[in-house]
């Protein structure tokens, strides 16, 4: 049996150092807000042939008055213009600039985004209101869910407990964000904020799965030691907690390779999370009951 409260202070040390290291890193650098959060246009297109690079496409576009516009180079043929607002007119004037400086190699659009600012800064609010409220409402109900076991932890730290887990794997994926923006420029926009909705469902019903199994066991081992009682538990849920997470991270690791680059850092921020999730629900929220037991004893 593999004994993870016997080693709590290795989980424990190693949940801190991430997450110290996620809180550093978003107070130095921060997110980097795509334009959904900023406003502002973004026209992704693609070369048939060999690519220009990006000081050819920025001059190409330079006589349009169109204000600063950044050109990132995606894969091998395509290219992402970022730039403030634009009309539609600006927008169709900036496709035909192009093609008319390429001529000979074909140039198409992939997609095109515009959104203003007050748009985007009415999502930044909606989005800490929605996480807020998710929050605010699985405590309240796994307290309700746990309400016939209150020894010897009460109902409603097992609450508390699973949302500071959720709080760790949602600070981890922040700070893994920050440092792929940081270095190699990746953006957070909508898509980022419905993976961590996401992630925050998963999360909490993988802890949830482990925290019923203690609840059962509770019930069933009257006046065992709550530390072997958690061990047990988790090693009963052990193979399926990992399988279920292998098995969602196999789909999600398809996706990355094959689902194009509109939905990779949707499927990336899913793969940090997930991963992180499953750990914290095995090695961090359940040894965390039993630190709270002891604090309560003590006090």
């Amino acid at each position: 049996m593999i004994s993870v409260i016997q080693r709590k202070n290795w989980w424990f040390t190693l949940s801190f150092v991430m997450v110290f290291a996620s809180i550093v890193g978003l107070l130095l650098w921060g997110l980097r807000p795509g334009i959904d959060f900023t406003g502002g246009s973004l026209v992704e297109i693609n070369f048939e042939n060999s690519r220009p690079d990006n000081q050819e496409i920025s001059q190409a576009i330079s006589q349009l008055q169109v204000g600063e516009v950044i050109v990132q180079l995606t894969d091998e043929n395509g290219a992402i213009l970022r730039l403030a607002s634009i009309t539609e007119e600006q927008h169709q004037q900036i496709i035909e600039t192009i093609r008319a400086a390429f001529l000979g190699n074909t140039v198409s659009e992939l997609r095109f985004d515009s959104i203003g600012p007050v748009i985007g800064q009415e999502l930044k609010r909606k989005t800490v209101w929605a996480i807020g409220i998710v929050l605010v409402l699985m405590v309240l109900y796994i307290a309700w869910a746990f309400r016939k076991v209150s020894k010897p932890v009460a109902a409603w730290k097992y609450g508390l407990i699973a949302v500071v887990a959720l709080f760790h794997n949602i600070l981890i994926t922040m700070g893994v964000f920050t440092v792929l923006g940081r270095l190699y420029g990746v953006e957070v926009n909508a898509s980022f904020v419905a993976a961590l909705l996401t992630i925050l469902g998963y999360s909490v019903n993988d802890t949830i799965v482990i925290f019923d199994r203690i609840r059962e066991n509770l019930l069933r081992r009257v006046g065992e030691d709550f530390g072997k009682i958690i061990d047990i538990s988790i090693n009963e849920v052990l193979t399926r907690s990992i399988s279920t997470g292998c098995s969602t991270l196999l789909a999600l690791f398809a996706l990355l390779l094959l689902g194009g680059s509109t939905i990779n850092n949707f499927v990336l921020a899913l793969i940090i999370g997930i991963s992180v999730g499953t750990y914290s629900s095995i090695f961090l929220a359940s040894p965390m009951l039993l630190v709270f037991e002891k604090f309560t004893n003590r006090r």
